[in-house]
């Protein structure tokens, strides 16, 4: 008999450097004063980041979802935007906060990420950009997608909030697209409590960024045009330097937990997981299964609440899709017939706990309460 846990197991817990080392970076922050406002530990974050991630230019957030918003408005994006369903609701929040017009295609079955061929099936005349996120990680299909959005006049930015990190061949994903967008929220890989940030390739596109993040200022005196209150402060900062430390640690750890699970969920009837994808680094944010309820003899929302009675809390992530929320659900993309692959996920979709500390022994547990 398999004995409920002592301590709680949550879907994720954040890898945080030793404090002693963050005590060092928050004593210089007081003697100094400087509290936000592209401080010293900002601008050193910020070069710093840009360089262990492999890319140009890069300007960070106070958090994600404002970097999208943001992103949104340095391309003047108006219209209607292609996105997807199955996302964390920021996704498309940030679309609607723009006064921009979501418009729903499915996905793919492998990966779950934009099917390709759906989006360039939703495109019409009001159509103004593409905007597709790498799920769990894993990168949508870069090439495809930009084919499209250059046959058809549009903009691409990829919600990368997932693929910190994620290089396919080498390079990292964020160089793809017009623009990239990270979060560094609590629940991923790598985290500064809350931030983010938006990747560009030239310096003309950060210099707007950067004045949307700070109230449109260009300088002491002068607005350019009206932006918001989104800078990132200068302890979000210091921890983001400590964590750059670790930050191969940490994935490589959440690998070892990733390798766990599929050898000890091999072969359950009815169980089916992601495998990593040739020629691609993961930062494995997140574990998910698919449950089908017709060969594993119960539902994913059965499995969700027996996993609590032994103290172990999935998520169904993502569920419900967002195009069944009431703000979306009357828009004619969020129809179900529209979204067939994506409705089908979203019933069977379930993610197990990950994070570095997490013992093998609980995932064991885990595993064997599946099996049984």
């Amino acid at each position: 008999m398999i004995e409920r846990l002592n301590k709680p197991v949550y879907v994720t817990q954040p890898a945080l450097p030793p404090l002693e080392e963050f005590t060092d970076y928050l004593r210089q922050i007081w003697d100094s004063k400087h509290l936000t406002n592209n401080g010293p530990f900002h601008k050193q974050f910020e070069m710093e980041l840009a360089n262990y991630l492999g890319v140009k230019y890069l300007s960070l957030f106070t958090n994600g979802t404002l970097a999208l918003m943001t992103a949104l408005q340095a391309l003047h994006i108006t219209g209607e935007v292609i996105t997807t369903p199955y996302s964390f609701v920021a996704t498309t929040h940030s679309l609607w906060w723009n006064k921009i017009n979501p418009v729903f295609a499915d996905i793919e079955s492998d990966y779950f990420n934009l099917d390709p061929e759906k989006v360039e099936a939703a495109i019409t005349p009001l159509t103004t950009a593409i905007l597709p996120v790498h799920v769990y990680g894993n990168p949508c299909n870069l090439e495809r997608l930009q084919y499209i959005a250059d046959t058809y006049g549009l903009k691409l930015i990829y919600d990368a909030a997932h693929a910190f990190g994620v290089k396919i061949n080498g390079n990292s994903v964020l160089n793809n697209g017009d623009l990239s967008i990270l979060s560094f929220h609590a629940t991923k890989t790598f985290t500064t409590i809350e931030g983010g940030a938006i990747i560009c390739h030239d310096e003309k596109t950060k210099k707007r960024i950067d004045y949307l993040k700070n109230f449109g200022f260009a300088n002491e005196t002068t607005v350019v045009q009206p932006g918001i209150n989104a800078k990132m402060n200068e302890v979000q900062a210091a921890l983001g330097l400590l964590q750059l430390k670790y930050i191969e640690e940490y994935i490589a750890k959440r690998k070892i937990v990733a390798e766990t699970y599929r050898t000890q969920l091999e072969g359950i009837k009815g169980i089916t997981f992601l495998n990593d994808i040739k020629g691609v680094n993961h930062s494995y944010t997140y574990f998910p299964i698919l449950i089908d309820i017709e060969m594993y003899g119960k539902s994913r929302d059965v499995v969700f609440e027996e996993f609590k009675k032994y103290n172990i809390f999935s998520r169904r992530y993502f569920y419900p899709l967002i195009s069944q929320f009431p703000t979306y659900r009357n828009l004619p993309s969020a129809r179900k017939e529209n979204l067939k692959v994506a409705e089908r996920i979203t019933e069977q979709i379930i993610c197990l706990p990950i994070y570095p500390e997490l013992e093998k022994n609980t995932i064991t547990k885990i595993c064997e309460l599946l099996k049984h």
